[in-house]
């Protein structure tokens, strides 16, 4: 197993000046970064893939589709423009020399209804995705993940037994469930049998307290949580995922409203040795 740390615990998005991160994060002893590159014009790909390449370092690509790009629309057009947008970005996912694209990356990320998932939207989510995890199958070694989040963020996909579903009629092997703790203990009934259901169809995992504070200061029972990883023998990538509320684009978005630790560097490394000491116990 590895573990991972989300650049926007530092940065609002990543830029060439952001490049020095990379080994500074690898120093603090991460195995793998996460990027959303929310300026993808003038994000970094390929400088990335060359300075994480000198580290040795995995590079993994996150984003929430803005509601412009939402193949989820009753917008024709909107669902058009989500998946040549997606496309865009898998090709800087494998320029950038990512292994896994991963997140709100099926509709709008922030897109309520008022009301539950339609069959329609359901029947245009498969059908635009089909043709963007087709796109990613033939032009990168990608893995895609599926990401269920909570209520207030979507109401299309809000746990993993819908992830499942909808990776089974999407019916490509390149597509996975991307697991979050934050979400798992606000719509799960528990945080092991949701794992232990979706075995092998886990792909990427990020691991944030229930509060988005350092691991192992809340409530997510880690312990069962890992053990569950290690029933379906997961060895994938396991990133803690938080943010600075210092960032004030990004506290917005996210609803970070207080400091969650003294810096964002305690939270990452105390975070890391927390995680570490329960995966080598479960």
């Amino acid at each position: 197993m590895k573990f991972g740390i989300h650049t926007l615990l530092f940065s609002e998005t990543f830029l060439e000046k952001d490049l020095p991160r990379l080994e500074k994060l690898k120093m603090m002893g991460f195995d793998a970064v996460e990027i959303i590159p929310f300026d993808p014009d003038n994000f970094p790909a390929a400088r990335v893939r060359q300075v994480a390449d000198s580290l040795g370092l995995d590079i993994n690509i996150g984003y929430g589709m803005p509601a412009d790009k939402n193949i989820i629309s009753p917008d024709a057009a909107v669902r058009e423009r989500g998946v040549e947008f997606s496309k865009k970005l898998i090709d800087l996912c494998q320029e950038a020399g990512a292994r896994v694209f991963g997140g709100v990356i099926y509709c709008g990320w922030g897109y309520l209804s008022g009301k539950m998932r339609t069959e329609t939207e359901w029947k245009w989510a498969v059908e635009n995705y089909r043709e963007i995890a087709q796109y990613a199958k033939d032009n990168s070694g990608l893995i895609l993940g599926i990401e269920p989040v909570n209520r207030f963020e979507s109401h299309f996909i809000n746990i993993a037994s819908d992830a499942v579903k909808f990776i089974k009629e999407i019916g490509l092997d390149n597509v996975k469930v991307h697991l979050d703790t934050f979400h798992m203990i606000r719509e799960e009934n528990d945080m092991v049998q949701p794992v232990l259901d979706t075995g092998e169809r886990v792909g990427y995992v990020h691991a944030c307290e229930n509060q988005r504070g350092i691991p192992g200061t809340g409530q997510v029972p880690w312990k069962g949580f890992f053990n569950a990883l290690r029933q379906i023998n997961y060895d994938g990538c396991v990133t803690i995922e938080s943010f600075d509320p210092n960032l004030p684009n990004i506290a917005k978005l996210c609803c970070i409203w207080r400091k969650l630790a003294d810096s964002p560097e305690q939270l990452a490394t105390e975070g890391l040795r927390f995680l570490k000491e329960v995966e080598a116990g479960s």
